[in-house]
């Protein structure tokens, strides 16, 4: 008994697929926003430092001396004012420490003032510039013991002597580092719930899809356990893929009954065919054994060769059911005919043969073909022409015909005579195994009903086929159809 595994079944397989797909798909779309949420925020940041820096430098552009200068809180946005030296020259008032913006220092200089008195201001009244954001960048500062993330703008200023300074403003992160934060936190914690809905959902659909499959299984293992062919598995309505397995397994169910019902005919009719020719030969052998003088050995060689014929017929059609393939040598159906017909030297009607030069028209676009060359096995295709002059002898009054001709179709060879035919409702049956029309008859003429089924197979496994129908003359008349050579489908 085979140990079930973990995740073994096809339904914890598919939930556990899909819970998978659905989490990458969901870490990756959280990653996502997270770095979308960060990097919007942290451009509202550069936003709101820029700004910062602007009204610091818009103020030197004005010549407010650095010492006047209106900053910002430093808690909100820490201020440097530098000059081209790298001197400080103006900081927000407790800013303790500052990292990231190139100057550490937060102690300012001796401010030189503007560089602009009264008399300048009447003789010059230009005023200096506010250049461009030249630089964006993150960095730490200390405000009142307090140390925080910034988002720091570098913004070039031009006061009233022309001087260019570099003005530092910081934006805080901790908004932006606690949004992200607390959105991590809910992708996080929402993360095992939806993939648990997910899994959940997943399981039930799937077992209710693949409900109909486990039906088809406990089914088929009843089948199997009761040996019982023909109960049948059921059949969803849905239509789908399923409901179409369940229809080609209850057709499959259906072949296999028939043809275990077959074999199980086809035993049970071949122990009695030969139940009755083992019984003679063993009443006979017995006589013979107490009454010598009595033994009838003419009658003991023909129980002899029908139970060889017979064997013969039973191990062929076995070598068929089995799938043997007839081979692919070239055979000349006329020929074939001709020398199974010049080897019957006792039969009680002497066959006519209506094949090569010379050869009357069978019908119109039919014409007589000694060439009439089709692919097998030249062993199994005198068997058929054996067998079907077989049957034309023991139901022919006075007249047996043979013909080969050629057709676009292909090759057909056909056995007529002059005896009572075949019903037409019994054309199909014929062929069956172990069928005989007239039994009584049939059975002292030594058939077991096994010729036409043999030749039919034969037929078949060659690409063709063989039916009856009625004579020109009144009889029977048996078709031989084949596929030329080389045309033969495997």
């Amino acid at each position: 008994m085979s140990r079930r595994r973990p995740f073994g079944s096809v339904r914890a397989k598919a939930t556990l697929g899909a819970t998978l797909v659905v989490a990458v798909a969901l870490i990756a779309a959280g990653i996502a926003v997270l770095l979308a949420l960060r990097s919007n925020l942290g451009g509202q940041a550069d936003a709101e430092a820029d700004a910062a820096a602007r009204r610091v430098a818009s103020q030197i552009a004005a010549g407010t001396p650095y010492a006047e200068l209106e900053l910002p809180d430093a808690e909100d946005h820490p201020v440097q004012v530098v000059d081209r030296d790298g001197r400080l020259l103006a900081v927000s008032e407790d800013l303790e420490a500052i990292s990231g913006t190139g100057v550490p220092g937060v102690t300012p200089a001796p401010s030189p003032g503007t560089g602009r008195d009264d008399d300048d201001d009447a003789d010059d009244p230009e005023a200096g510039s506010v250049g461009e954001t030249t630089w964006h960048g993150e960095g730490r500062a200390t405000v009142d013991g307090e140390d925080a993330t910034y988002r720091f703008s570098q913004v070039e200023a031009t006061d009233p002597r022309d001087e260019t300074v570099l003005v530092y403003a910081g934006a805080s992160l901790a908004g932006r580092q606690s949004t992200v934060g607390t959105a991590a936190v809910a992708m996080m914690t929402g993360l095992p719930l939806l993939l648990g809905v997910v899994a959940v959902v997943t399981w039930l659909v799937t077992r209710r899809a693949l409900r109909p499959v486990e039906d088809i299984r406990r089914e088929m293992a009843a089948i199997t356990a009761s040996a019982d062919l023909s109960r049948r598995v059921p059949e969803p309505v849905s239509g789908d893929e399923v409901a179409r397995l369940a229809r080609t397994t209850n057709e499959t169910l259906t072949a296999l009954e028939a043809s275990v019902e077959r074999q199980r005919r086809f035993v049970a009719d071949a122990s009695h065919e030969l139940r009755s020719p083992i019984a003679s030969l063993r009443t006979q052998l017995e006589v013979a054994a107490a009454h010598p003088d009595l033994l009838d050995l003419p009658g003991a060689v023909e129980d002899t060769v029908r139970l060889q014929h017979l064997a013969a017929d039973l191990l062929l059609l076995a070598r068929l059911d089995a799938g043997e393939r007839p081979g692919d040598g070239r055979v000349d159906l006329g020929e074939l005919l001709a020398g199974e017909v010049a080897q019957r030297t006792g039969d009680r009607i002497r066959v006519r043969v209506e094949a090569g030069a010379g050869a009357v028209a069978l019908e119109p676009g039919v014409e007589a073909d000694a060439g009439a060359v089709v692919s097998g096995s030249r062993q199994q295709l005198a068997r058929v022409i054996g067998n079907l002059l077989d049957n034309a002898q023991r139901h022919a009054d006075t007249r047996i015909t043979a013909t080969v001709g050629v057709t676009d179709g292909g090759v057909l060879l056909r056995v007529d005579d002059d005896g009572p035919g075949v019903p037409e409702a019994e054309r199909d049956r014929v062929f069956e195994r172990f069928v005989r029309l007239d039994d009584a008859r049939t059975r002292d003429d030594g058939g077991a009903g096994l010729g036409l089924a043999i030749a039919r197979d034969v037929a078949r496994r060659h690409g063709g086929d063989l039916t009856v129908g009625q004579a020109p003359g009144g009889g029977a008349r048996f078709t031989l159809r084949l596929p030329p050579a080389g045309l033969r489908s495997s």
